[in-house]
């Protein structure tokens, strides 16, 4: 058993070609960002087939389930911030601690925002703009989500501490197989196929529901069985509560910082709103589009937490140069890249989601239109991680918070005044390349490179 334990926290990032591992890592990574995503386009996809209103419906819950999301997000970068630090000193005990304890907080704090987020339903959603007739729609879907969110959290903190030690396949793997079964169960539930009773909306919140419970099963086994990264002796409280305390220093701001985009984003949705539902419908496919361009990006962001963390443990800060600067570039590039082929296929695209011709006009316009920023929020994404690997969660919230409060939602309410539903998206355009050259100037700056 100790042998095992001692094998599997070798596994380190701190020798080697960087560029080499930026792309081992990030190319599963990648794989794995897909089937993330591919859990709110599938949902998406059928919905759409359901009418405007359904849609509308999923596109309202859109910034709460990424608000939640976001908080295990943040859970899961305090904790691969600390165990990757851990194991680049090679702390295999602290590691254990670490990672046990980070899964522990997840459930305590799971179980307090499932209490509120049942009894705000109502309340939330029509602070955000849904009408009388989206309403009961929403509350069928969020009903069942919000119980379901201990399968979300819990999973998300476990691969993080897995990619933490430098296993970026494993998870892949596990987000893969929890898509696959969210797009089997998507069409049987949502719209009575094979014998099952047609739930629409409530089909589709059971399906994730059900596909992300195997996530939680299987990491948790993996953490346990092939990485040997969980105890089971009873620490005591101080021991736990020091574990916490680590965990929180980074996870509490970066989960703060994740927090800030989809409120930003539910600000915006009401902004949108005053448009209409078509409007709303629009935007929503063109957020879950741009979700799927960003996958790249996301995914290259996912893999520098732990490489920073396990190099800056080990001090190889030479190393951490060499990957920002290549992290850097790249995102430029792909930037360019993904804002030439959106530019003549957006109609296609939204048209995948939704026929309705202004629905399509609307995202269209919006997909011509942001993805001109996209390097640049890859910058931002790069340089946050960064800062988070090094447990420094100060500038990763400066960014963040003056991109998306001082920044672009002021200018949303401006441009929507001045030029309408498009001044929203020059609007997100701006901010994301002020806060992009931003981000990267800081990030030279304090790393030296």
């Amino acid at each position: 058993m100790k042998t095992k334990s001692s094998q599997a926290m070798k596994q380190t990032l701190t020798e080697g070609s960087v560029g080499w591992h930026l792309v081992k890592l990030t190319i599963p990574m990648i794989w794995g960002v897909f089937a993330v995503i591919a859990f709110s386009l599938v949902d998406t996809y059928f919905v759409a087939h359901l009418g405007t209103k359904p849609l509308a419906a999923m596109s309202f819950t859109f910034p709460v389930v990424s608000a939640l999301g976001s908080l295990a997000l943040g859970l899961g970068v305090g904790a691969s911030s600390v165990i990757a630090r851990a194991i680049g000193e090679g702390d295999r005990n602290r590691v254990q601690r670490l990672t046990t304890d980070s899964l522990t907080l997840s459930v305590l704090i799971v179980g307090i925002f499932i209490a509120l987020g049942l009894t705000t339903i109502k309340p939330l959603f029509t602070a955000l703009g849904a009408g009388s007739d989206i309403l009961p729609l929403i509350e069928d879907y969020m009903q069942i989500w919000y119980w379901g969110m201990i399968f979300l959290v819990i999973p998300m903190v476990g691969n993080s501490a897995i990619r933490a030690a430098g296993n970026t396949q494993i998870p892949s793997i596990i987000m893969t197989v929890a898509a696959a079964m969210n797009i089997a169960l998507d069409p049987l539930l949502i719209f009575g196929l094979g014998g099952f009773p047609r739930l629409e909306l409530q089909g589709a919140a059971i399906a994730t529901v059900i596909a992300r419970a195997t996530t939680l099963l299987a990491s948790l086994l993996f953490l346990h069985y092939r990485e040997r990264m969980l105890c089971f002796n009873l620490p005591k409280l101080q021991v736990v509560l020091k574990s916490w305390q680590s965990i929180l220093h980074v996870g509490l701001p970066a989960a703060g910082t994740s927090l800030i985009t989809p409120i930003s984003i539910g600000l915006i949705t009401s902004i949108v709103a005053a448009y209409g539902p078509v409007a709303v419908a629009g935007f929503g496919i063109a957020s879950r589009v741009e979700s799927f361009a960003l996958i790249v990006l996301l995914a290259l962001s996912a893999t520098i937490g732990p490489f920073v963390g396990q190099n800056w443990g080990a001090k190889k800060y030479h190393r951490v140069q060499q990957a920002l600067g290549l992290s850097f570039l790249f995102c430029l590039l792909w930037g360019i890249l993904v804002a030439v082929i959106l530019a003549p296929t957006a109609p296609w695209l939204a048209s995948v989601f939704n026929r309705n011709p202004q629905v399509v006009a609307i995202a269209a316009t919006y997909l011509l239109i942001v993805p001109i920023s996209y390097g640049a929020s890859g910058a931002i994404l790069v340089a946050s991680s960064a800062f988070n690997a090094l447990g420094n969660p100060l500038p990763s919230v400066v960014l963040t918070l003056t991109r998306m409060l001082i920044i672009y939602v002021p200018l949303a309410y401006l441009g929507s005044w001045l030029f309408g539903v498009n001044g929203i998206f020059f609007a997100a355009c701006f901010s994301n390349l002020a806060v992009g050259l931003g981000g990267y100037l800081w990030n030279r700056l304090d790393f030296r490179f």
